[in-house]
C-alpha cells in the first residue's frame, strides 16, 4: 500500500507540477479548443483523469483544478461500474489520498460536488456512501479522515436517495464524529484507578496527555501498548518529567464492565502509566467518545485540546519527534 501511495504520489505531483507521460493508447489533443473538449466527454466504462487545461500553471491552482474535476468524465448512471473494483474503487481511493495535496476548504467542497455528481443514479449514489463508510470510518482503513467524513456525513444524512436505516446509520455516526474533534477541549470524565480512589481528566497536570481506550483481553491492544512502551520518543519524552515539571502522562482507560478481569490485569500494564477504569460506565453509556475499536488514541495539550483523535502509533511519536 506504501509504494502504491508513493507511485500515485508521484503520479499527481507530475500532473500538478504540468508535466505528463505518454501512452500508446492515448495522444495528447494539438489545439487547446481539443483539450477542453476532451476534457469535458465522459469516457464510458472506465475512469480517466481529468486534463487540467495548460493555462493553468500555479501548482495551487493545479491541485485546485483536479480535485474539484477529478469525477467529470466518470458516467456516475453506469451501474456496471459498481460491479469493477478495479476501476471504480480504486478511482475512489486515488480521489481520497489526492485529497490530501489540497486545502480543507477546497478538500469540502469537492467532496460535496463528489456527492452531488453520484446523485444521478440512486444506485451509485448508495454505493459511493458505502465507499465513505469503508475508507473514512473503518477504523482499520488507512485512509480514515474524520474530518473530511464530517462534510460527508453533513450531506448524506439529508440525501432523499438513502433509505431510513442508512440515514439513520449515518446520522449516528455523524453525532458520534463532532465529538472531540481536533483542536476542541476533549470531553472530561472521571476515572478510578486500582487503589480505588478517582480523578478526572481535567485534574491531570501534563504539557501533554496520551489518552489511550483498551481492555486486556485485546491482542491489538497489548501490541500497541509494547509498542508505545518501547518507543523512543514517548519515553524521551517521559524522560523530562520531574517534581516540578510533567511533560507527559499517559492513561489508559477501561471502558468495559469486567473491572476484576482489568485489575488482574494490571501487572503487565507498564507502570510509568496511569490505569484507569470507568467505574460508572459513563464513556460507554453517554457515548461521550467515539471509540470505534480497541484500541483507540487521543493525544491532548496541556488544556486538554485535542491535538490527534483516534491516532496512530506512527503520528503520535512523529509529533514528539517534532516537538523536541
Amino acid at each position: 500500500m506504501k509504494q502504491y501511495i508513493y507511485i500515485l504520489s508521484l503520479l499527481i505531483l507530475s500532473m500538478i507540477t504540468g508535466y505528463s507521460c505518454s501512452s500508446s493508447k492515448q495522444t495528447q489533443p494539438e489545439t487547446r479548443e481539443d483539450v477542453e473538449t476532451e476534457d469535458r466527454d465522459i469516457v464510458p466504462d472506465t475512469f480517466v483523469l481529468p486534463l487540467i487545461p495548460e493555462s493553468i500553471t500555479n501548482a495551487d491552482e493545479r491541485t485546485q483544478y483536479l480535485v474539484m474535476h477529478f469525477w467529470e468524465r466518470f458516467d456516475f448512471t453506469n451501474r456496471k461500474l459498481i460491479e469493477q473494483p478495479d476501476i471504480t474503487e480504486q478511482a475512489f481511493v486515488d480521489y481520497i489520498n489526492m485529497l490530501n495535496y489540497a486545502p480543507a476548504d477546497d478538500a469540502a467542497a469537492s467532496l460535496r460536488n463528489t456527492l452531488n455528481e453520484a446523485k444521478a443514479d440512486e444506485i451509485v449514489y448508495r454505493y459511493f456512501a458505502s465507499l465513505f463508510e469503508k475508507y473514512y470510518y473503518d477504523p482499520n482503513s488507512p485512509f480514515r479522515n474524520d474530518e473530511q467524513y464530517l462534510t460527508v456525513l453533513k450531506e448524506m444524512v439529508q440525501s432523499p436517495l438513502l433509505t431510513d436505516e442508512l440515514r439513520s446509520r449515518y446520522t449516528f455516526q455523524l453525532e458520534l464524529s463532532m465529538k472531540n474533534r481536533v483542536g476542541e477541549k476533549a470531553t472530561n470524565f472521571t476515572y478510578t484507578v486500582a487503589s480505588g480512589q478517582s480523578n478526572t481528566l481535567y485534574n491531570l497536570k501534563s504539557e501533554f496527555t496520551l489518552l489511550i481506550f483498551s481492555n486486556p483481553g485485546c491482542a491489538t491492544c497489548k501490541a500497541v501498548i509494547d509498542r508505545l512502551n518501547n518507543s523512543k520518543e514517548l519515553n524521551e519524552a517521559l524522560s523530562i518529567n520531574s517534581p516540578t515539571r510533567t511533560m507527559l502522562t499517559i492513561l489508559t482507560i477501561y471502558p468495559d464492565d469486567n473491572p476484576d478481569e482489568w485489575k488482574a490485569y494490571l501487572p503487565q500494564m507498564p507502570d510509568r502509566w496511569i490505569h484507569g477504569y470507568d467505574k460508572e460506565m459513563v464513556i460507554t453509556n453517554k457515548r461521550l467518545y467515539d471509540i470505534k475499536a480497541i484500541p483507540t488514541l487521543y493525544l491532548l495539550d496541556r488544556d486538554k485540546n485535542v491535538i490527534l483523535k483516534d491516532s496512530s502509533i506512527e503520528a503520535i511519536e512523529s509529533f514528539f519527534s517534532l516537538s523536541r
